[in-house]
């Protein structure tokens, strides 16, 4: 037994009582605490090389990659309600920005990919630095109407400024540049292999997502984090204590605005479109659910949900004609489901939502730490 356990010590010292518990604020801060946190590392970075190099079909990729772009998003949602408890159902509203700041300066006029991705970004911290001020003096429902607010007035805009978005249309995303330095992710060329558009999309797409979790990881374990975390528990205490709501709230806001804004400039990437009827208050839910489902206040909990989410989405879109399903989710106007597949996901995602927040607010983040605990304090666990 104690060959067993042995893998759960401290490294090489091993046999500290302590084991890995979080013992002082070092411990709490180390992004990569232990061994198995290494070793899982490595586990992802085989899996992210391996994957598109074998039997994976293009579709699979493809909802791969989908999966990642929404966990860019759901990082970004994460910060500002997760750790800085400014509940927003605008997030949509964020994501269409981007998807049109890619179809405006990267298939319009040409920029490169390594300008207009950070112009997007930069767009979303203007717009999250303009909205941000309406957290000071709103909170909760309040503050859930404002941002609803933004999906009408995005769709208003992405409706009527035609030059630059379409108009109802939407418009075309072709010809895009995706190239960094000497990496043309529209389709990739390394070491004599050339990989097809989904392969090199999910390359693009998962490298992203790595960097976004790193820089979110920092950002809460930084000052500005704290102050964030101090302000979702209490913003009075926090202000007491010297923490500048002004300044942190605002801040989380552009910090989940300019993620968001990259997520959508890779989804216009991927399907090549951008149109308003794809940035409305589904979407704001959609990412909602993510948050809650995989873990609020949780980096990691965001990759969670995107799996379970979207994968679940289109696990019921490969499977509406199936046995199980098929009486059930109707297709086409001869089929004798009730439900179409987008009615069905709609159900089940309420469904989720509550179930987690009556059973399991802490999502699924929360089973991984209970389990994680468990183990690290064997046979004392409880």
């Amino acid at each position: 037994m104690r060959a067993v356990l042995a893998p759960f010590g401290r490294g090489p010292s091993g046999g500290r009582p302590s084991r890995n518990l979080v013992l002082d604020y070092r411990d709490d801060l180390r992004i990569f605490p232990d061994r198995w946190a290494r070793i899982g590392l490595v586990l992802l970075a085989f899996l992210y090389l391996w994957l598109p190099s074998q039997q994976v079909s293009d579709a699979g990729l493809r909802t791969l990659s989908t999966i990642g772009i929404f966990a860019i998003g759901a990082i970004g949602l994460n910060l500002l309600t997760g750790y800085t408890g400014q509940v927003s159902l605008g997030h949509a509203f964020f994501i269409g920005v981007g998807s049109y700041t890619a179809a405006y300066l990267g298939a319009e006029l040409g920029w490169p990919f390594l300008v207009y991705v950070p112009a997007a970004a930069l767009i979303g911290v203007g717009l999250g630095v303009v909205i941000g001020p309406f957290a000071l003096r709103l909170r909760g429902h309040y503050l859930v109407i404002v941002t609803l607010g933004l999906i009408f007035l995005g769709r208003h805009i992405f409706n009527n400024w035609t030059s630059v978005t379409g108009g109802n249309r939407g418009t075309q995303i072709r010809g895009a540049d995706m190239s960094i330095g000497p990496l043309d992710f529209s389709g990739l060329e390394l070491f004599g292999t050339t990989y097809s558009r989904e392969q090199s999309m999910f390359f693009l797409v998962w490298a992203l997502v790595a960097l976004t979790a790193l820089l979110a990881k920092n950002l809460v374990r930084s000052r500005m984090g704290r102050a964030m975390q101090a302000v979702r528990d209490r913003d009075l205490s926090a202000e007491i204590i010297g923490v500048d709501l002004a300044r942190t709230k605002v801040g989380a806001f552009a910090w989940s605005s300019a993620f968001a804004c990259v997520a959508g400039v890779l989804s216009a990437l991927q399907i090549r479109f951008a149109g308003a009827d794809d940035f409305g208050l589904f979407l704001s839910i959609t990412y909602v659910a993510i948050i809650i489902i995989g873990g609020v206040g949780t980096i990691f909990g965001a990759i969670v949900g995107s799996i379970f989410v979207v994968g679940s989405e289109e696990l019921i879109n490969q499977n509406s004609r199936s046995d199980w399903l098929g009486p059930l989710v109707s297709t086409g106007p001869t089929d004798a489901g009730w439900l179409s597949v987008g009615e069905l996901n709609a159900i089940l995602f309420g469904a989720f939502i509550v179930g987690f927040l009556l059973f399991e607010p802490r999502g699924l983040a929360a089973l991984w730490f209970r389990a994680k605990a468990w183990f690290l304090t064997w046979p004392f666990s409880y």
